[in-house]
């Protein structure tokens, strides 16, 4: 499986003072399951969100801090199904139907329908710069080079951009 991750769209400061719904899509939860920090999402963020989409793709037992919702809208998914798949527009359609919500979305694709409709976000990369941020990790290196070790893709510029927003 090939992606690139991508880093926080916001600020950490951005980010802290806004949005009390998180809604993950299934890369994050792919991610972190690879490396092993699925539990880091939980540190950081406290309870997510997903839909039952996102967890079909998943294809394995969410932890039980992750709540699954029905999105209620389903037209407005299927629209957005024209552009990109169906978990990342099922994760859209239920931020737009969740007041301060956040997405973790780290399609290229999918993050600029959400920076056009306004939807804030930031990607698996974000979760653990805030992560250092928060005082949850030392480093974030360690999370970039298990990730690296596995079939995504983090590209130089990403890695280095990761860096700086970590202060690292």
């Amino acid at each position: 499986m090939c992606l690139y991750l991508t880093f926080q769209q916001q600020t950490y400061q951005e980010m802290s003072k806004m949005h009390k719904t998180i809604i993950s899509d299934t890369s994050c939860f792919i991610i972190l399951t690879k490396i092993g920090e699925l539990e880091i999402l939980f540190k950081v963020y406290g309870p997510v969100v997903t839909t039952l989409d996102i967890a079909n793709e998943f294809r394995e037992a969410l932890p039980d801090w992750v709540e699954i919702v029905t999105v209620t809208s389903k037209h407005r998914q299927e629209i957005l199904e024209m552009q990109i798949d169906r978990g990342e527009s099922s994760a859209i359609a239920l931020a737009l139907e969740t007041p301060n919500s956040t997405l973790i979305l780290d399609d290229y694709k999918a993050r600029k329908i959400a920076e056009h409709l306004g939807i804030p976000f930031t990607g698996t990369i974000g979760v653990i710069i805030r992560a250092k941020l928060k005082g949850i990790i030392p480093s974030i290196k360690p999370f970039l080079e298990k990730i690296k070790q596995t079939d995504f893709r983090l590209s130089a510029d990403i890695e280095l951009q990761a860096l700086k927003q970590a202060k690292e």
